[in-house]
């Protein structure tokens, strides 16, 4: 059966502040996973990234303290507000703890520059997640962030669609549910 999580994590940055699990289905479950060292390492293999796990306390507060500054930029971007300079200067002082090398590499048999990690920690995967989010703002816009309409779940990601009316995080998931919901309130709104 496949998860929630396997589904929808097509963005570094929309993984790293989805760590705080809601229960899409309406449940009292949730749990922040930022601390959870299974959820850490699965999510440093994922992006291919490196740190030490399980990451110290004074890492999980500096990531929380991140994530919910993230979530809450998102959730401001995503109402059509522009990105203030404010805000810039905040990313980029979370970019500069992330110091990169480029690599010449041959990956499948073709050249490729990367960003190579100098160090291997929290800070540095902290500047990865606020660079994803700043590529994202780059090559598309803020307020096609979106967070999920199923207020059960609460899940931020970026609306790709031409239309620009993904509501929904997932649409086989939360959208299904959200369609049962709504047909349930109407066959009992006529009884």
């Amino acid at each position: 059966m496949v998860t929630k999580t396997e589904v929808y994590m097509d963005r570094l940055w929309t993984d790293f502040v989805n760590s705080d699990y809601h229960d899409w289905r309406g449940g009292d479950r949730s749990e922040d996973r930022l601390g959870q060292a299974s959820w850490q390492q699965d999510f440093l293999e994922r992006w291919q990234l490196n740190a030490s796990v399980p990451a110290s306390p004074e890492d999980e507060l500096s990531m929380r303290n991140f994530r919910n500054e993230l979530m809450a930029l998102g959730a401001r971007l995503s109402s059509g507000t522009s990105l203030t300079d404010i805000e810039k200067q905040w990313l980029n002082g979370i970019m500069e703890a992330g110091h990169v090398r480029r690599k010449l590499n041959t990956i499948d048999q073709e050249l490729k520059l990367q960003l190579v990690a100098v160090e291997a920690h929290w800070h540095q995967v902290m500047a990865e997640v606020a660079a994803d989010f700043a590529m994202t703002l780059v090559e598309g816009e803020g307020g096609r962030i979106r967070i999920c309409d199923n207020s059960d779940c609460r899940w931020m990601f970026y609306d790709d669609t031409r239309s620009r009316t993904q509501k929904y995080c997932d649409d086989k998931m939360c959208g299904n549910l959200m369609k049962v919901r709504r047909f349930r309130a109407k066959r009992k709104s006529q009884n």
